[in-house]
């Protein structure tokens, strides 16, 4: 990465919680998902952000990589400080000269490719998990020569250079006197045999591209921009080496009228005048398809809050869920009938002190006219 400080590239500081990592993430992720941001070097930014994330929010990984500024394969932190060679570069000059014993230079074992698609969910989905099937297309060894790239029923011969060994031995002549080096032998590309009948199906490559359907398990929780590794789904390697991943990343749809904050739910609760002013009782939908009940207080304001514990988002790496936020939007209605203007102008009165000399009661008579007219 062109930044390699996951904290910078996220936005935040060295000991900020969990919390703020999500929603550091998530604004970023937003900001530059290859699908909403067209500019060049978005999806490589977008890459950057994911990376910084995947460490950051595991607990262990983050530890390690505080400690040696680099998390490496298998949870090792290895090579802490990019850029400083230790070996100042001799390994390179004896390899050159010398070879190494253990046959350096013939074909060696290669990892396949990792693969990606993408999935979109719809906002219960993504909160609470879901099943997906992708289509994908990867190479995998033949089907019918089984990735050995020749004809089944007739055999492999000896390479007649190598004799079997994959490897050739040369000679050279150096200011340090003579050496043996070691190199893949070219006639046989290091396997040691040769393939006179190729498969007549991948014609010896030993591998073909083959549509598969691959079944996804989406975990509870997620947000837009993550990803979900399926170890091995990917291309199969070459001379042994292992099949790589298929990354699956998120994309979320809207919702008509939740939003998401992090693990919290937020809902604005449309609210006339009269329900704030008297009080009222409202059904909050959920997501968990159960209606809840809340009891707005006489004298409510518009913005107010009100949390409902643990109708939220599961968390992902917790059986906890978040909160669901309600916020009181009052509505000011944009035209009224007859009776209507001259309840709320009388209500005005009131308040002014000139429809009596006691404005309590009188308040009290017309909120309840404009509850009968407006609730």
């Amino acid at each position: 990465m062109a930044n390699n400080d996951y904290y910078d590239i996220l936005g935040v500081s060295k000991g900020v919680g969990e919390e703020d990592i999500r929603r550091a993430f998530r604004k970023k992720a937003m900001e530059f998902h290859p699908d909403r941001n067209k500019s060049a070097g978005a999806e490589d930014k977008f890459k950057e952000i994911n990376e910084a994330y995947q460490v950051l929010s595991d607990p262990n990984k983050r530890a390690q990589y505080d400690q040696f500024g680099k998390v490496g394969a298998g949870g090792r932190a290895d090579q802490p400080f990019d850029g400083f060679d230790v070996f100042g570069g001799f390994g390179d000059i004896f390899d050159s000269f010398f070879g190494d014993g253990a046959g350096r230079g013939a074909r060696q074992a290669q990892r396949g490719s990792d693969l990606q698609q993408r999935v979109v969910l719809s906002f219960e989905e993504s909160i609470f998990g879901a099943e997906r099937e992708v289509e994908i297309t990867r190479l995998e060894d033949c089907g019918v020569c089984s990735g050995a790239g020749n004809e089944p029923g007739t055999s492999l011969e000896t390479c007649s250079t190598c004799k079997g060994n994959g490897q050739v031995r040369r000679a050279q002549r150096s200011v340090f006197g003579q050496f043996t080096q070691v190199t893949a032998c070219n006639s046989c590309r290091g396997l040691g045999t040769i393939i006179k009948t190729p498969c007549s199906n991948c014609r010896g490559g030993g591998k073909e591209r083959k549509s598969r359907k691959i079944a996804v398990t989406i975990p509870a929780g997620v947000e837009a921009g993550m990803q979900v590794r399926l170890t091995g789904e990917g291309d199969a390697g070459s001379e042994g080496g292992g099949t790589g991943n298929l990354y699956v990343f998120i994309d979320v749809q809207e919702h008509q009228f939740f939003e998401r904050d992090g693990s919290d739910i937020l809902y604005d609760l449309p609210v006339n005048i009269a329900e704030a002013a008297l009080g009222a009782n409202k059904s909050i939908p959920t997501l968990d398809g159960k209606d809840e009940e809340l009891e707005l207080p006489q004298g409510t304001q518009p913005g107010t809050e009100f949390r409902i514990k643990g109708k939220g988002v599961p968390h992902l790496h917790g059986s906890r869920r978040g909160d669901l936020l309600v916020t009181v939007d009052v509505r000011v209605p944009g035209s009224l009938d007859d009776r209507q203007r001259e309840l709320l102008e009388e209500l005005a009165g009131s308040f002014n002190g000139s429809k009596n000399g006691n404005g309590d009661g009188a308040d009290k008579g017309i909120f309840g006219k404009i509850k009968e007219v407006l609730g």
